[in-house]
């Protein structure tokens, strides 16, 4: 142990008040407190883990799918920004990649942190740095200030997923993990769904400005909210863990348990199925964020909807994702015992079936909506296996963190990619005519289209694949 910081035996950081620098003092603030003795009142043992469980759950995916406009402001303004000429295609293309980049970095090395941090603070510092990069985000016009400022965004967004997912892991079992995950991954539809409905609503209205400020505002009440709610792990509080709560130990493999934490993180670089799942979950990050980023554009300048237009039929998209996630978490969890990929096989056909309608399907309203059915359904559930919960399940759950961590580079590196390939072959379609833009989505639809089925591929080959404690 140092002067001003230590640790317990397994590796966890833990705040000492001695000594140090700001630095220090900076991790002993974020980091997880230490494990104190048993509460004596059984009675009292269950009745926290019942509240603190609801309360966890309801911070990790209201506050975070709320947090979540702050990721997608973007791809609502894209055609204001093009038709101001204050940004081209390409631009736009940049700064959204900024994003991702600092994104998929982040995830990694805050996945790896979180598994030290007391997630109540870690949660809420994410949170409320996320919001004011929108409000600043408001402000500028510079591509070179607005594609640092959506990175640090990005940075600051990457704080979010790993520190839920460690916080679900410490309060829920291993035989809930595929429910409480489904039903967390909705809050990237709730997200979703609010941007494409009020935020569009709001750019319509306000102008594009405004369209970052909204959800900043509602992203500083959000971290406040989270610090009420997210709790630290269950035996800082006098708790049992919770396998020993709910009797539920899982698949141990005593060589990964034995390590430290830092060597069970390590660990998980050596999986050849966390490779898989990354590029996997890569791919399929990319027909994602191509709807997300390049939908809204390609619904006003092909389909001809109108900004909350198309917005409105996005959120179907959304709304058919919630329902995808928690389908896909009972159905894994129930059907298949808790074997992810035959249902990344089903949802990964309705996600593909879905994108082929979408943009090959009849022009009308009724195709359009089913289309955003099946391909939201789909999608949200192969996000929610591939994206997080496949790579939980394949780790120890004390470095539940690092999993998503190295899942997330693979996945924002991927959107990351997405953005400059589409916004480049997007940029080359345009063609003026009489003064008016025109665009041929041909070749970007074709690269969304390939990178979904391999995506679909990939996440069902890990057949046999085992799930450990």
């Amino acid at each position: 142990m140092t002067e001003s910081t230590g640790t317990f035996p397994d590796g966890r950081l833990t705040r000492d008040p001695t000594g140090g620098g700001l630095f220090s003092h900076f991790l002993r603030f974020f980091a997880t407190g230490p494990d104190i003795p048993l509460l004596a009142d059984k009675a009292e043992i269950d009745r926290l883990y019942r509240s603190h469980r609801i309360r966890v759950m309801f911070g990790i995916t209201l506050c975070y799918g709320l947090v979540y406009t702050c990721r997608l402001a973007l791809g609502m303004v894209k055609k204001p920004l093009i038709d101001g000429g204050i940004f081209t295609p390409v631009d736009l293309g940049t700064i959204g990649a900024a994003l991702f980049y600092a994104y998929a970095f982040g995830k990694l090395f805050n996945g790896f942190l979180a598994d030290y941090a007391n997630q109540k603070r870690f949660l809420a510092l994410g949170f409320l740095l996320t919001a004011l990069a929108n409000i600043f985000m408001g402000f500028t016009t510079s591509v070179t200030l607005a594609a640092i400022i959506w990175g640090l965004n990005g940075w600051f967004q990457s704080f979010g997923a790993p520190s839920s997912v460690v916080a679900m892991t410490a309060w829920f079992s291993n035989s809930e993990r595929g429910r409480t995950y489904g039903v967390w991954s909705t809050a990237h539809s709730l997200g979703e769904g609010l941007t494409f409905l009020c935020v569009g609503g709001i750019v319509a209205a306000l102008g594009w400005r405004a369209g970052f400020w909204a959800p900043g505002i509602v992203g500083v009440f959000c971290a406040f909210a989270a610090y009420k709610l997210v709790q630290d792990r269950p035996q800082t509080m006098g708790l049992p863990p919770i396998a020993d709560w709910k009797n539920d130990h899982g698949i141990v493999k005593p060589k990964l348990q034995m390590k430290s934490v830092l060597g069970q993180q390590l660990a998980v670089l050596k999986l050849p199925a966390m490779w898989i799942l990354g590029i996997s979950s890569a791919l399929n990050y990319m027909t994602r964020y191509a709807i997300d980023s390049w939908g809204v554009l390609y619904l006003q300048e092909v389909k001809g909807f109108s900004l909350p237009g198309a917005g409105a039929m996005l959120m179907l998209n959304t709304v058919a994702g919630a329902a995808g996630a928690i389908l896909f978490g009972y159905m894994s969890d129930k059907w298949f015992k808790a074997r992810r990929p035959p249902a990344n096989l089903i949802f990964g056909v309705l996600e593909i079936a879905g994108l082929l309608l979408f943009f090959y399907g009849p022009a009308t309203m009724t195709s359009l909506m089913a289309s955003m059915v099946l391909f939201g359904a789909g999608l949200t559930a192969l996000v929610t296996s591939v994206g997080g919960l496949f790579a939980v399940d394949l780790c120890p759950k004390r470095v539940a963190g690092a999993a998503m961590g190295v899942i997330g580079i693979f996945s924002y590196l991927g959107a990351a990619l997405e953005e400059h390939v589409s916004g480049a072959l997007i940029q080359k379609g345009i063609v003026m005519v009489d003064g008016v833009r025109h665009y041929d989505f041909t070749m970007p639809i074709y690269f969304w289209v390939a990178a979904c089925v391999v995506s679909v591929v990939l996440a069902t080959s890990l057949w046999n694949a085992k799930i450990t404690a």
